[in-house]
């Protein structure tokens, strides 16, 4: 009877292992189904159009015909300095909050629910911000600074809270191990924790640079809509996520060139994505065969 009852239970085990097997891979095969699908429907509508000359060419028409060499200067200068802006803050707090101040104290849970205040706000709330502040205020006006800031804004509460995640996930152990052997703070930040948490790190730039090369209707109040060339920073500038919306929605017959410039948004992040998550590898390697 005993091994009667230890097979059912052994039975049960299985089966249950079993079901989240399958829910698991099945949440990953819809997954990977829904982006597989996304993507055929971008190649289906705009592979036709993509080439080197579309790249290359600037629009005409209303986007109609040419290309999108100037769309993708602007795209790629406003994320450059969203992320130059965002980055040294937004890391920097996350060490703050890690490693220089206690989880209870009054500032650190005011810092924190800051940010998750901060992340709940609408996209338009900070194109107003950005056209009150950045482009009225400080007199930036509609350009490429004025939205690379305002989307800088925008990426803060990611970047903290992924890099804050990253490095408590770090086991105490390594921590102490550091001082035992007599190494200050900054070096058990560089040589230790760092190496440790630098996927969670990527994976939360990651999440910005998406966020912020889809971004719309911030950039709508801020870096403008002109799909000209830009010649300095104070231009202004159409993103790629901001001529998608306007090819679909406002320009008759725009449907093609909308498809891709989507395509090209896509393949885009993927590049992105790739280039980050191998540096970051490759980073991390280096820095555990020096130990």
């Amino acid at each position: 009877m005993s091994k009667l009852f230890v097979n059912k239970d052994k039975m049960s085990y299985l089966l249950r292992d079993l079901t989240i097997q399958v829910l698991i891979y099945s949440a990953i095969v819809c997954v990977s189904g829904v982006f597989l699908w996304i993507l055929f429907d971008l190649i289906r509508g705009g592979s036709a159009l993509l080439s080197w000359q579309f790249l290359t060419d600037v629009p005409r028409d209303a986007g109609r015909a040419g290309g999108i060499s100037s769309i993708l200067a602007s795209t790629l200068l406003v994320l450059l300095i969203a992320l130059l802006a965002a980055l040294p803050i937004s890391w920097a707090t996350a060490i703050l909050l890690t490693e220089f101040i206690s989880a209870e104290s009054p500032f650190g849970r005011w810092v924190r629910y800051s940010l998750q205040v901060l992340a709940c706000v609408p996209s338009i709330i900070f194109g107003l911000f950005g056209y009150a502040f950045f482009s009225l205020y400080l007199g930036l006006g509609f350009s490429i600074l004025s939205g690379g800031l305002t989307l800088a804004c925008m990426l803060l509460p990611i970047l903290v809270s992924t890099a804050e995640a990253g490095l408590r996930a770090v086991p105490e152990s390594y921590r102490l191990s550091a001082v035992a052997l007599g190494m200050s703070r900054a070096a058990t930040l560089f040589h230790v924790l760092l190496p440790v948490a630098a996927p969670a790190w990527a994976a939360g730039l990651l999440l910005g640079i998406g966020r912020a090369a889809a971004e719309t209707a911030a950039l709508m109040f801020t870096s403008g809509y002109v799909d000209r060339m830009p010649e300095s920073l104070l231009d202004s500038g159409r993103v790629l996520a901001l001529h998608i919306f306007d090819l679909s929605m406002n320009v008759p017959g725009g449907d093609a060139p909308a498809f891709a410039s989507a395509l090209v948004l896509i393949l885009l992040l993927l590049v992105i994505n790739l280039v980050a998550m191998r540096f970051t590898y490759l980073w991390q390697r280096k820095k555990l065969n020096a130990e």
